[in-house]
């Protein structure tokens, strides 16, 4: 038995392989994405280090009369030092610095009229507290909340009394 072959082989389907794309597609959605966030990184790069060449040294002695170390924008002259932000720092208090928070809370602690109950517990990311210790002062601040301490403050400023 002979098969006949149908005379056109329009039951095969008939495929053509061509490229995908041009060169020039693949610079369009590969390459330049790729040239342009490197370039964006070298930019920032770049800056960075050129913001960082700046003067970052701040005077530090402990010295009354001299300068005292302060945070950038800062105010520091021989009896007091920090930020005049009486929007921000409007709490006061004085006594004598000490050392040592309560339990974590603070860095410092301020001695004051009537024992450990009245005692101020500080922190402060503005003024270097330690210039001060032992001294009779008078700070600026903001409270903040606290679990220990019966009154955190956040110390903006502080003057030298005696």
């Amino acid at each position: 038995m002979i098969l006949a072959m149908p005379e056109t082989m329009d039951f095969i389907p008939q495929t053509r392989f061509e490229p995908q794309g041009s060169s020039g597609s693949f610079v369009k959605t590969t390459l330049l994405p790729g040239m342009l966030v490197l370039v964006i990184i070298l930019a920032g790069t770049a800056t960075g280090w050129f913001f960082s060449q700046g003067k970052t040294s701040i005077p530090v002695n402990g010295q009354i009369g001299e300068k005292l170390a302060v945070a950038p924008g800062g105010e520091s002259g021989g009896r007091e030092a920090g930020l005049d932000d009486v929007k921000t720092f409007r709490d006061r208090a004085e006594g004598t610095l000490k050392y040592g928070g309560i339990d974590s809370e603070g860095t410092h602690h301020l001695e004051r009229p009537g024992g450990t109950s009245q005692s101020v517990y500080l922190t402060s990311s503005v003024v270097d507290l330690d210039q001060f210790v032992d001294k009779k002062v008078e700070v600026w601040g903001e409270t903040i909340g606290a679990k220990k301490a019966g009154w955190l403050m956040d110390v903006g400023k502080i003057k030298i009394l005696e």
